[in-house]
């Protein structure tokens, strides 16, 4: 054999090794970054909080007549709520009396509020039922299922006077000092007050920092604070909504008023507030009637 083959021939050898190796080595590192890209994404995961499962909020506003309250009531309970809850992706529900205005009579100079005939002015009762986010409420919608309800669920809806609905998404939420001890999990809790507000355009970003920089920590930092759930509607009058959930009505009481007074809703200690157009008689504080609060 001559010697340019020979020489040829280990050329060649030599090539497909060190292609081997160079292949080798790119699969490896490939496979490296491949476990190392899984790792870091496991990691993300691991140290993301869980959603919350009950994401869509739906809240029903409304006054009723002294005659035929205890009807309503026993039918809603006992027919009308357990029913909802069969369906798919609803979670909870909460009926509620409020206790009074924030403020008292200040209410009416204290807040801006809409005054549009469109928007219903009862408060006296909230109906709160969530689900897995907002889109169950669009499958049907509130109207289209109260449509399909037996004549004797007509005639109980009928008795809603000044009825106003808004379908809500969460778009944040903070846990409370008193949310460990809770034992009634996702449900609303005994004691709560909603908000329901619209907010001038250029005043919403500082409204947004206002509540995840002060308004919210300085609220759950509270002994009584179950939750706070920060909402935006998907319809209804209301753009905004925030609910804060309380263990109790002596904590309520306590801790509310000094949380809200420490916790300007804006930049430093610049206030938003009288530039909120708020609902009809909101906000309001309500206690909890259905389901019974289990007693201490």
């Amino acid at each position: 054999m001559k010697k340019h083959d020979i020489d040829s021939r280990q050329a060649r050898r030599n090539f497909l090794k060190a292609a081997g190796g160079a292949a080798a080595g790119l699969i490896a590192a490939k496979d490296s970054f491949g476990k190392s890209a899984q790792l870091k994404s496991t990691m993300r995961k691991d140290h993301l909080p869980a959603a919350p499962p009950d994401r869509g909020l739906w809240i029903t506003w409304y006054d009723l007549p002294a005659n035929g309250r205890e009807d309503y009531f026993s039918w809603l309970h006992a027919t009308y709520l357990p029913a909802i809850l069969k369906r798919p992706g609803y979670l909870w529900a909460a009926h509620y009396a409020s206790m009074d205005l924030e403020g008292g009579a200040a209410n009416a100079t204290r807040y801006h509020h809409v005054d549009d005939p469109r928007v219903g002015k009862g408060f006296h009762y909230m109906l709160l039922i969530a689900a897995t986010d907002a889109n169950v409420f669009g499958d049907p919608v509130p109207s289209v299922l109260h449509a399909a309800l037996p004549e004797q669920g007509k005639k109980m809806l009928a008795m809603r006077m000044g009825e106003r609905v808004n379908l809500f998404t969460e778009t944040g939420r903070r846990e409370g000092q008193a949310s460990a001890a809770y034992k009634e999990g996702m449900l609303g809790a005994p004691c709560i007050q909603v908000g329901s507000f619209d907010c001038e355009l250029e005043f919403e970003e500082e409204m947004h920092a206002g509540y995840v920089l002060q308004r919210l920590p300085k609220m759950c930092a509270t002994p009584s604070c179950v939750r706070v759930r920060k909402l935006n509607s998907v319809a209804g009058w209301a753009k905004h909504g925030i609910v804060y959930e309380f263990a109790s009505k002596e904590g309520f009481d306590r801790d509310y008023a000094p949380a809200v007074a420490n916790s300007p809703l804006g930049f430093g200690a610049h206030s938003v507030v009288p530039n909120l157009i708020h609902a009809p008689n909101g906000p309001n504080s309500a206690l909890r009637i259905w389901p019974p609060v289990p007693k201490a």
